[in-house]
């Protein structure tokens, strides 16, 4: 059986593959876009999680700072912007790492698996 169409290199590097969703946070009073992180953020944020005594470190706003993007889908936070992220209100980034997570495919399996490595 032949297979229906198979990709060349061109084509899958410029396939739009990182979907965004837009979210309503209330307490920032407005609506922010939250994307599908590419793999290389994906590594960058596994990597990131855990301090050198094995411990989760600012893990929602890691999540949303790799996360939250524009609208031509560029990050809006630096990495060295993630301590100042993490000290806006939990719930609001409760809104935006749920997200992150359903869009990222992490959620508590996930998080399990990073923290037994």
């Amino acid at each position: 059986m032949k297979p229906n169409n198979i990709l060349t290199k061109s084509a899958i590097l410029a396939a739009n593959d990182l979907p965004s969703e837009s979210v309503t946070v209330p307490e920032w009073g407005g609506d922010v876009l939250v994307r599908t992180m590419s793999g290389t953020d994906r590594d960058a944020f596994e990597a990131s999680l855990l301090d050198k005594d094995g411990r989760m470190q600012n893990v929602r706003a890691r999540l949303v700072a790799l996360s939250l993007c524009d609208a031509s889908g560029t990050r809006l936070f630096e990495d060295n912007e993630i301590a100042a992220l993490g000290l806006k209100s939990a719930r609001a980034l409760d809104r935006v790492f749920s997200v992150a997570q359903r869009l990222n495919g992490i959620g508590t399996e996930q998080a399990a698996s990073v923290k037994k490595v």
